[in-house]
C-alpha cells in the first residue's frame, strides 16, 4: 500500500511538471518566421541569418531543422551579439494567448 501511495504521489508531480510552460526569456522578441534557404530565415519580412549552433524548438521543446519550419510560424526569438538569430521558440496555442 505504501508503494502505491508513493507511486501515486510521483505521478502527480510528473503530471504537474509537464503542464508548466517553458521558460522563454523576457527579452525574447516575438515574430513570424519562415525558412528561406540554408541558414537563412525570414522574420517579419526581413531576411536574417541563423547563428552557428542556432536552436529552433517546437512547442514540445524538440529541435526543429530550419527546412522543416512551418511557414510563418509564430515564435519568440533571441539574437546573438552579432545580430544573428540564435534561439527560436515556436509558440504553442497557450503561449500565443494574451497574458491574463
Amino acid at each position: 500500500m505504501r508503494r502505491f501511495l508513493v507511486l501515486l504521489a510521483l505521478a502527480g508531480v510528473a503530471t504537474a511538471a509537464t503542464a508548466q510552460l517553458r521558460s522563454i526569456p523576457q527579452e525574447a522578441k516575438r515574430g513570424k518566421i519562415s525558412h528561406l534557404q540554408g541558414m537563412r530565415v525570414e522574420i517579419d519580412g526581413k531576411a536574417q541569418r541563423l547563428s552557428p549552433g542556432a536552436q529552433i524548438l517546437d512547442p514540445d521543446n524538440r529541435l526543429v531543422l530550419p527546412a522543416y519550419l512551418p511557414v510563418k510560424s509564430d515564435v519568440k526569438y533571441l539574437l546573438d551579439r552579432d545580430g544573428m538569430v540564435h534561439r527560436v521558440w515556436i509558440l504553442s496555442a497557450r503561449e500565443k494567448a494574451p497574458a491574463k
